[in-house]
C-alpha cells in the first residue's frame, strides 16, 4: 500500500513539497502554498499550516481536496523513486 494511503504514515516535507511540484509545478506550486487560503486547515495557506505543526499529509490531502486533484494522483506521489 502507498505511504500516503495509511492514515498513520508521516510525509516529511520534502515528500510534500515534491508532490506539490509534480502536481502543479514549481512556480505555481510556490504561490499555491503561499497564497492559497484553505478553510479545511482553519482558513490558513498550506505553507502557513505546516509551519503551525499541521502534518504535511493531512496538508497535502486538504490542498488535493480543494483543487480537485484526482484521487489518482492524490497517493504515492513525492515518494522518490527506488534505486
Amino acid at each position: 500500500m502507498p505511504i500516503w494511503l495509511c492514515a498513520d504514515s508521516s510525509v516529511r516535507q520534502s515528500e510534500f513539497q515534491r508532490a506539490v511540484a509534480d502536481e502543479f509545478g514549481e512556480a505555481f506550486g510556490s504561490a499555491v502554498t503561499r497564497d492559497l487560503v484553505l478553510g479545511e486547515l482553519d482558513d490558513r495557506t498550506s505553507e502557513q499550516a505546516i509551519e503551525a505543526g499541521v502534518p504535511p499529509r493531512t496538508v497535502w490531502m486538504a490542498l488535493c481536496r480543494e483543487c480537485d486533484v484526482p484521487v489518482s494522483r492524490r497517493h504515492g506521489v513525492g515518494l522518490r523513486e527506488s534505486r
